[in-house]
Parts: C-alpha cells; structure tokens; sequence
C-alpha cells in the first residue's frame, strides 16, 4: 500500500483510544497494537530522505537538487508549470540534508521496462517532459521519448548526475535572478550537475541491509522449537549464520541429524 508523502513539521494524528470493559480484552488491545507495530518495522515502511549515489538507485519519490549557490529543486504546478523552488526543509544549507516541504517539489521516479531510462511523475499525475527546443514542462498524461531521460553518474563529482533527455541535450539551470531550468545543455558542464534526494526505504543498498535486519531477528527459542530440542551457543550461532548466508534449511537438517545420531550412539 502506498503511503501517503510526510513532511517535517506536519501534525501526526493521534488515533482516539477504544475504552476496555475487562482486562482481557485490554490484554487482547495491547496484543494487536504489538502486532501493528512488528508489521509497520516489518514493512521497512522508512520515510526519511537520503542522497542517490548511483543510477539504479533512483526510484520512487525524488528531489532534484539544481547547481545553484541557494539551495533549489525542480518543481511543478497544478498545470504543468515548471520552475525552480527553493528549499525550506535543509540544515545550514548543505544539501545533504535537504527534505521537500511542498509536494510540488516532490516527482515520482519509474524506470521504463527495456531500457535504462526513467520517467517523473508531478504530483499531479503527469509527467516531466522535454520538447524540441528545450523546454519543461509537466503535461501529459501518457509517457512518450520525451518524458524518458537517462541519468548518467558525474565523473567529477561523487553522487550527483546528468540528466540526458531524447534528443541527447542536458538538463540545466542558470544562475539568474529567477534561474531558468531548460533541457538544452549541449554538452556536460557544472550547470547540468544535480542531486538527487530520495526515500530511504526504496534505496536497493538499504533494502537489502533491512531485509538482513530481518534475517537476523530469529529468536534461540525459534530454533529450538524448529529443531525439536535445546541447542547450545554453537549450534545457535551456526544456524542464525545459516539464516543470513541463505543455507539455513540444509543446516537446520545437519543438526537435526546429529540429533538422531547422538541419540542412537
């Protein structure tokens, strides 16, 4: 299910407590709230923003940081109107930190089956698009070679990209007064260098380490009731490291058949 987007300040809801008529049905309530709450750490449901370090990483809801000495992103109106929106959400403007306080600045990041490019959706269901002369804009519906671009890793600077549209321009940003975002960079320069903020919970690098987590929360009393019997440390430790490295049911066999060999000894 897809969370609705969270920005830092918003008011959490508090949901209104049910009163209990007896204790057991407080005991039953206490029960259910643990269990929503394993479901929703289960979930990897994270909601914090880090920094895309590779291509492959951008996917799900995106910030586009532009190349400007005041922290700005990419942005869009209700009609598909793009324009450059400074940053409010960011600490001692280092862009490492930067979060959207408005869903305009928000795009959703898909890739495009068969191919290495990726599309944006606004937050008005349209999506990001590029015409023949440079222009932005946020109006269709549909996704064409226009709304498909490739972000290409900058060789000089460690996470930040390119953004290559069709017709093998760039995206970029001039440092005016109102800065202008265009997609007609011939070539790769400073001002086509952008960042890109994203969800944590839909960076591959940091599913994986949470699907480790998960790997890892077995509990001793789990492994013993799987193997029939009491384990000691060593064979504990050998059967949660066989959880992690994938081999876990030839080892769970393997004790279980030193358990019927020392009975039979």
């Amino acid at each position: 299910m897809v969370k609705p987007l969270t920005f830092k300040g918003d008011k959490k809801l508090k949901k209104r407590k049910a009163p209990y008529p007896d204790t057991d049905a407080r005991r039953d309530g206490s029960s259910k709230a643990l269990i929503a709450q394993e479901t929703a750490e289960g979930n990897g449901e994270d909601d914090s923003w880090v920094t895309a370090e590779v291509p492959t990483d951008i996917i799900g809801p995106i910030l586009f940081l532009l190349p400007l000495s005041v922290p700005t992103c990419i942005a869009c109106d209700a009609n598909g109107k793009v324009f450059a929106s400074e940053i409010q959400n960011i600490v001692e403007e280092e862009l490492a930190t930067a979060e959207p306080h408005d869903v305009r600045q928000v795009w959703i990041a898909n890739r495009i089956a068969g191919t290495g490019e990726i599309s944006f959706k606004g937050h008005h269901g349209r999506y990001l698009s590029c015409n023949n002369i440079g222009v932005l804009s946020a109006t269709r519906e549909a996704i064409s070679p226009e709304e498909s671009f490739l972000c290409i890793s900058s060789p000089e600077t460690l996470e930040t990209f390119s953004i290559q549209t069709v017709r093998e321009k760039f995206l970029t940003a001039g440092e005016d007064k109102v800065p202008e975002i265009r997609g007609d960079a011939e070539s790769v320069s400073f001002t086509t260098t952008f960042r890109i903020r994203m969800q944590a919970r839909f960076k591959p690098k940091l599913k994986a380490n949470k699907e480790m987590r998960i790997k890892e929360k077995v509990s001793r009393k789990d492994l013993e009731e799987t193997v029939g019997r009491r384990l000691d440390d060593r064979e504990a430790k050998k059967l949660k490291k066989a959880r992690m490295e994938g081999n876990y049911h030839e080892a769970i066999l393997d004790v279980k058949a030193k358990s019927k060999h020392d009975k039979y000894a």
